[in-house]
């Protein structure tokens, strides 16, 4: 601790965190460990075997195609989500891959990427395993990598460490828990924020090039929304769900007279913005992983809402917004976890709604106590919240339920904010409950598609 803001916000392509970027960033240190032991060159085939809820639900969350993509050597913030089927198809087609955009191999996706059903790695249920073969069909290297939520991929090894990746050293304020982040901010007269981006600063160099950083995500969360009311037509994947959001926009744009009778109708245009994300997810659009995909509306939502309807809103006060959630998502992340494959959705959804509340109490003038209750509301009205996705797809229940997320957060801002900090449950305690109950959650209920609305709902 603490990661830096980028870890928390990562730019990538839709459906899922999880199960579509992280495949691909483990695709990607497959290669560059290829690179590194100067073995590419000798690679005559490769076989990804995907286990646990990658293999559960991975057809429905593309986990098979962005392992594709990283193979090619293409990374999730910087591939054309335009281009995607293009690549597939021609794989598919001349049952040949061009790893790492260099070397033309067989590969054939019925054999050289099963889907095990029923079958997991044992550190964690979102695990991969890489081979590759020499000419003579030896293995030169058998590799692990787990992608443990919100794009974060760790090594065999690295899982045994607890090791993020994140560089923790130099940082002016260290802290583990909520507890210590308050004793930080207090003894250095800080606000959260300020922790955050004093931090970051050492990482980047200069005040402005965090502004510039930070700016850069809320800009992508921004066209993301824009570009999801903008589409009409289906979803893909097979349950013909209808893309509602631009619907939703024209109906505010085109009658605003309605809002003057209807004291609630922002709540309508904060559900456009998440309804409009998460149909961008669904379609693999380019999204921001806030903290994960399956949640990436929930803080744009109120981001959004921050922007276009406080007044006083303005480029820094969306700065300390982010900053002040990637802090609260760094507790979840180092305590608990991001992945609804290992807590359900409480971890996704719950975890989105505590950093969006946190974020809006302290844009809004909340004390660091303040944002510390806004945040520990968010989640304690989350736990226990499964994940149990419809055909193994990032849409139902999801998309809704992040306009839920949204709406709760912004509420729990405000009952933050009408006291003085003093609350009965700490943040740190409703983490350790999220995490409990994550670990007494039934497998069926953690992206599996086998139990809840997804065995309840006919999926087609």
């Amino acid at each position: 601790m603490p990661l830096s803001i980028s870890d928390l916000f990562k730019t990538g392509i839709g459906p899922s965190s999880s199960h579509t970027v992280g495949p691909m960033v483990a695709a990607n240190r497959f290669l560059d460990e290829l690179r590194e032991k100067n073995l590419l060159d000798n690679v005559s085939r490769v076989k990804v075997d995907l286990y646990g809820s990658l293999a559960m639900t991975g057809q429905g969350h593309a986990t098979d195609i962005a392992t594709l993509l990283g193979l090619l050597g293409e990374r999730p913030d910087q591939v054309d989500p335009d281009r995607v089927p293009e690549y597939i198809s021609q794989i598919d087609e001349q049952k040949q891959l061009n790893l790492a955009g260099e070397r033309l191999i067989p590969f054939d996706r019925k054999t050289d990427l099963p889907f095990n059903f029923g079958e997991s790695l044992p550190k964690h249920p979102n695990g991969m395993r890489f081979y590759a073969f020499d000419a003579a069909g030896m293995v030169t290297i058998d590799s692990i990598y787990y992608s443990i939520g919100g794009g974060f991929v760790l090594s065999d090894a690295e899982i045994d460490q607890q090791d993020n990746g994140s560089d923790t050293q130099n940082v002016p304020y260290l802290f583990n828990n909520g507890k210590e982040l308050l004793e930080v901010c207090q003894q250095a007269n800080l606000t959260i924020a300020d922790v955050v981006l004093a931090n970051e600063k050492t990482r980047l160099g200069s005040d402005e090039a965090v502004k510039e950083s930070v700016l850069g995500i809320w800009h992508v969360m921004d066209n993301c929304i824009r570009r999801g009311y903008q589409q009409t037509g289906i979803l893909p994947g097979g349950l013909k769900i209808r893309r509602r959001a631009n619907e939703l926009y024209r109906e505010l744009t085109e009658k605003p007279e309605k809002a003057l009778k209807d004291q609630l109708s922002v709540m309508d245009w904060v559900n456009l913005y998440a309804i409009a994300v998460n149909e961008e997810n669904a379609a693999g659009g380019r999204v921001v992983t806030a903290p994960t995909n399956g949640a990436a509306g929930v803080i744009p939502a109120v981001l959004a809402y921050y922007d276009r309807f406080v007044p006083g809103s303005d480029e820094d006060g969306i700065v300390r917004f982010l900053a002040t959630a990637a802090a609260i998502g760094m507790l979840y992340k180092q305590n608990a976890s991001i992945s609804a494959a290992e807590v359900g959705c409480q971890g996704e959804i719950g975890v989105a709604c505590s950093m969006a509340a946190g974020a809006l109490c302290a844009v809004l003038g909340g004390t660091n106590e303040q944002v510390e209750n806004a945040a520990e509301i968010g989640m304690e009205h989350n736990l226990g919240l499964t994940c149990d996705p419809i055909g193994g797809l990032v849409q139902v229940p999801c998309i809704e339920r992040n306009t839920m997320g949204a709406v709760k957060a912004i509420n729990a801002a405000r009952l933050a904010l009408r006291g003085d900090g003093q609350h009965h449950v700490p943040l740190d305690s409703v983490i350790e409950t999220m995490r409990q109950t994550g670990l007494d959650m039934q497998d069926k209920y953690k992206e599996t598609s086998t139990g809840g609305l997804a065995v309840n709902v006919v999926a087609c």
